[in-house]
């Protein structure tokens, strides 16, 4: 493979990653910056080292809030490690625990609703966890608002509220639900607001600043219509944003590794920073070696930054886990993991197993009803050259002509295959 069209398709992935489910529309941005939960969070972060004693020393004295009791946060550290590792059993049983000590409070059934929404993230075509996490989320807001309703300055409660109906909007707006959606944003936002004015809660609270300062900017440059609507909403500022997430994400105890999913995102996509997002994504594998969505996003970061040899060592672990049936671990994951495996036989001229990875590609991505996405066409041209290089002209035709029907013809995929067509007589 000629060198340019290694880094083509390198920056085809950088451009991938904008799809439709980061993008799926503005009511799922604004859900976004509503989903502020609390998680218990590993006591090392990516920038630097912090032991617990150092984490709880930000927090500051006693707090008559739960959320802020040091000796709870010990205690269910290691179950919300699991629930981020994957292991769904240790984490759900720690939190019923939990549940059976503070069945009033609407933490435990937080965390049980969070458990469930991991089990949603890394597969978000599979709605089999929907009702249960619809259910969790439910009784923390039925928690939460007889907290609130006892005392309506308990920031706590209006804490609890905002990020319950925020991930309920998050979930509604992926299963375009707009009228469920809409209603649990308006929620959302008006307990976000009630909620400021905290300092024992800070940094966690500042997550929801940092992502409306960073998303309020970044709707109307992607959505201009939506300008209008935003002129009710207090100006944003986009370096401020980031600049508050990297603060949540060094001091935050909750709230830390919700910060840092934005980060590498932001810093993989919308800014440009593909080694700051690769630091973050290899810490937190390095933490939770056993999350299928940090795994592949490690993957794709090594081969954004052009370590294609050990993008494809860690995508082929993926594809090992997934043979064999790891939690999580599914067709979605193995089509980042097989595409990438394959770039990298292309590359060095091992076109048999580049090819057995490309086909890997389509079938997962047929799988997952992903034809149109960049790696399952990316992979049909692929393979198309190597059928030409090979001189079978028919069959690289026939996957050409599978670009053809399934991108859109302003798609760089499907010009290709067109002009490959062309110059190539097939």
């Amino acid at each position: 493979m000629k060198l340019s069209t290694f880094l083509n398709m390198r920056y085809a992935s950088v451009n991938l990653f904008r799809g439709k489910r980061w993008c799926n529309s503005f009511l799922f941005v604004f859900f976004i910056f509503t989903s502020l939960l609390p998680i218990a969070v590993p006591v090392q972060y990516v920038y630097g080292q912090m032991d617990q004693s150092d984490v709880v020393a930000k927090i500051g004295a006693e707090s008559p809030y739960l959320l802020l009791d040091k000796a709870l946060q010990f205690r269910i550290t290691d179950a919300v490690n699991s629930m981020y590792n994957f292991d769904f059993e240790t984490a759900e049983r720690g939190f019923q625990v939990m549940r059976f000590s503070y069945p009033e409070h609407p933490l435990p059934y937080f965390l049980m609703g969070l458990s469930q929404w991991w089990k949603i993230a890394v597969d978000l075509e599979d709605s089999s966890y929907d009702n249960l996490f619809i259910r969790y989320m439910d009784q923390t807001i039925e928690k939460a608002k007889a907290m609130y309703d006892a005392d309506p300055s308990n920031k706590e409660a209006a804490f609890f509220l905002a990020g319950a109906y925020g991930f309920q909007g998050r979930l509604y707006s992926e299963r375009q639900n707009w009228t469920k959606a809409t209603f649990a944003g308006k929620n959302a936002l008006k307990y976000l607001e009630l909620s400021k004015g905290e300092d024992e809660l800070n940094p966690e609270l500042l997550l929801g600043d940092a992502l409306f300062n960073y998303f309020s900017v970044w709707i109307p440059q992607n959505y201009p219509l939506l300008k209008p609507v935003l002129a009710f909403f207090p100006k944003g500022n986009k370096e401020l944003g980031l600049k508050q997430l990297e603060e949540v994400a060094e001091n935050a105890f909750y709230a830390r590794v919700e910060a840092q999913y934005f980060l590498f995102r932001l810093y993989a996509s919308e800014e440009k920073s593909p080694f700051k997002a690769l630091n973050i994504t290899s810490y937190l594998h390095d933490k939770y070696p056993n999350n299928p969505y940090f795994h592949r996003f490690l993957a794709r970061q090594l081969y954004v930054v052009g370590r294609i040899e050990d993008a494809k060592e860690v995508s082929v672990e993926i594809l090992r886990r997934l043979d064999e049936k790891w939690t999580g671990y599914e067709a979605n994951s193995g089509r980042y993991a097989a595409f990438f495996a394959g770039q990298y036989f292309d590359r060095i001229g091992e076109s048999e197993k580049a090819k057995f990875y490309y086909k890997r590609t389509i079938s997962f991505g047929e799988e997952t009803e992903s034809q149109e996405s960049g790696y399952h066409l990316h992979a049909l041209i692929q393979l198309g050259k190597l059928a030409a290089a090979d001189n079978e002209k028919k069959i690289a035709k026939a996957y050409f002509e599978r670009v053809k029907k399934y991108a859109k013809r302003k798609h760089p995929a499907h010009k290709e295959a067109r002009e490959f067509i062309r110059k190539n007589k097939l």
